[in-house]
């Protein structure tokens, strides 16, 4: 799989860029600020149509600018011409060989792709979201009907929320009454969204598990044990029944919803616990070994999907290399080469890049990029 021509409009600092990529590897070397970044993370959105970096897309589109395009064409047994009009605050609008497209689940696949970036130091250092959100990005490309179901579940939870805060400010018993009959409706949904979301996370972290522990292994040059375990929140232990657990733990919250007015489980709240040798990654992992845990997750993501014979995923590694000893590039280098599909790297200096990942060398700077 390959993204050989990608066309921006209006994306981040990019007023109009095109650029073909080789097969193989490419390499974009430039200063920091330049628009590097930028340019990968357009590839990277094409695979689950969100960015990496920002929760919400106004980021993404040019100051000044009310949308932002991404034009692309992707090789993989044939030509697929794949486009994305970012409207934040609105759908966004996507075409697939210039037809338009209904519904994003009906163009996931298209592109297939796991970027590595600094920001994912986040994934075993920082807050339960950026696991959440590493889940189910992996969990959308593996199973596209998420998109959909996710989308059901955010506005539950908007729905909800806002009659508990109605709730929690109602005087009168009468209307207290009233609002929590109708919260019984909303969960309802928000066990049905909810478990089904839990279920497909259950299930993409067993797949990812031993991809994990063999990828750190190979990053650390030791067999180490690393253990993932989700963590659900306001429910200590999950049964296979995950929709009855939630039904009783939305019982067992409901006057503290009712005071608070706020929804306090499901898997908007969850998080998943990274074991390092019996010790939480988190507190106890030192900055070598978190780096190596994070490289770890995504590349036990990369194999899962190429485990989906759909082509091999396209990998991206951006400015990672200038954050590891001389040990660790080696081997992710290694690792990298081992691929058979498109690598898009970014570094600062060529001398980040590891020998192994030559490539095709890209020059970018002030917006703009020059192969060679």
């Amino acid at each position: 799989m390959r993204v050989s021509r990608l066309e921006l409009t209006d994306f981040r600092n990019y007023e109009h860029l095109v650029v073909e990529f080789p097969a193989g590897t490419s390499v974009l070397l430039g200063p920091n600020g330049q628009g590097k970044t930028n340019i990968v993370e357009a590839v990277a959105y094409l695979a689950t149509f969100s960015s990496h970096r920002v929760a919400n897309d106004t980021a993404l589109v040019r100051a000044g600018c009310d949308r932002a395009v991404i034009r692309s064409l992707v090789e993989n047994d044939r030509t697929i011409g794949l486009d994305v009009q970012i409207n934040p605050g609105r759908a966004n609008r996507l075409q697939v060989n210039r037809a338009p497209v209904r519904r994003a689940r009906d163009a996931l696949g298209i592109v297939r792709a796991v970027m590595f970036a600094p920001e994912d130091l986040s994934l075993v250092k920082g807050d339960p979201a950026a696991r959440r959100r590493f889940l189910d990005q992996l969990l959308v490309q593996t199973n596209p009907r998420y998109v959909s179901v996710m989308a059901d579940y955010d506005k539950t939870i908007k729905q909800r929320n806002s009659l508990l805060r109605s709730a929690a400010k109602s005087h009168s018993s009468l209307e207290r009454e009233t609002l929590q009959s109708t919260l019984d409706v909303w969960n309802d949904r928000l066990v049905q969204f909810g478990a089904d979301i839990v279920a497909g996370r259950l299930e993409v972290l067993d797949r990812i598990a031993g991809p994990t522990a063999d990828s750190y292994a190979l990053l650390a040059a030791a067999r180490n044990d690393v253990k993932m375990t989700y963590v659900a929140a306001r429910m200590p232990e999950l049964r296979d029944d995950v929709g009855q657990r939630m039904r009783e733990a939305l019982v067992n919250v409901r006057s503290e919803e009712l005071v608070r007015g706020v929804t306090l489980l499901g898997p908007h709240r969850d998080d998943v616990d990274l074991n390092l040798n019996g010790l939480p990654a988190r507190g106890y992992a030192s900055h070598g070994e978190s780096w190596s845990l994070a490289l770890a997750l995504r590349l036990a993501s990369y194999e899962v999907l190429r485990d989906e014979q759909s082509g091999e995923p396209i990998l991206i590694l951006d400015d990672v290399f200038a954050e590891l000893d001389q040990q660790r590039r080696e081997r992710l280098a290694q690792a990298a080469a081992g691929s058979h599909g498109q690598v898009l790297i970014t570094a600062a200096v060529s001398g980040d890049v590891p020998e192994a990942l030559s490539g095709v060398r890209f020059s970018v700077d002030s917006g703009a990029i020059v192969q060679g």
